[in-house]
């Protein structure tokens, strides 16, 4: 029988930690009402939906610029040897290519990306894309900092909403307790 009222006291100390948490929860978020807090968590969802967005967006920005310098080194690499096969006669072209098919090839497909991707600047501005890419990842890191802090307020803020709606419960359990008893 003692035993029984421990657990008791144990759940007892649980539910009041639990309720002291999520009064400091809606204190430091200044939030008065079950309503606000429903609010509260639509707007952090709202807020983790377009963050995690723009940490996509960023991804692809890096990604397109990765793409763009690795594309430019491989151009400049190869294009002293086209230059040296495109001023061949030739008769002595299609040996000078066989040696050199992989370069060649490398070349043109290089240049056939680099005109679709560059648009009408031709300028390969490799170091401030490398900026850029440096530049764009710690955004990254910063907008995937954002989102764990998000959704750590919101994993919070939904505990502190399930603390509520079960006060609420066991208050209306109450009020019910004690009407039937005037009933009586």
């Amino acid at each position: 029988f003692e035993n029984l009222s421990h657990k008791n006291a144990d759940k007892n100390n649980a539910d009041l930690e639990k309720y002291i948490e999520s009064y400091q929860f809606l204190k430091e978020k200044n939030i008065i009402s079950l309503p606000e807090l429903k609010e509260s968590i639509v707007t952090l969802r709202d807020k983790n939906y377009k963050t995690t967005r723009a940490l996509k967006d960023t991804e692809k920005k890096i990604d397109d610029r990765i793409q763009l310098i690795d594309q430019s080194e491989k151009y400049l690499k190869n294009k002293d040897t086209y230059k040296v096969y495109a001023k061949l006669k030739k008769s002595k072209q299609e040996d000078f290519y066989n040696e050199h098919t992989a370069e060649l090839i490398l070349f043109e497909s290089t240049k056939k990306y680099l005109k679709d991707h560059l648009g009408e600047s031709k300028t390969l501005a490799i170091s401030k894309w490398k900026t850029e890419v440096s530049t764009l990842k710690k955004e990254k890191k910063s907008l995937y900092n954002q989102i764990l802090e998000i959704r750590e307020e919101v994993e919070q803020a939904e505990k502190v909403k399930t603390c509520i709606e079960q006060l609420q419960e066991q208050k209306r359990q109450l009020s019910q307790v004690k009407r039937n008893e005037l009933d009586l």
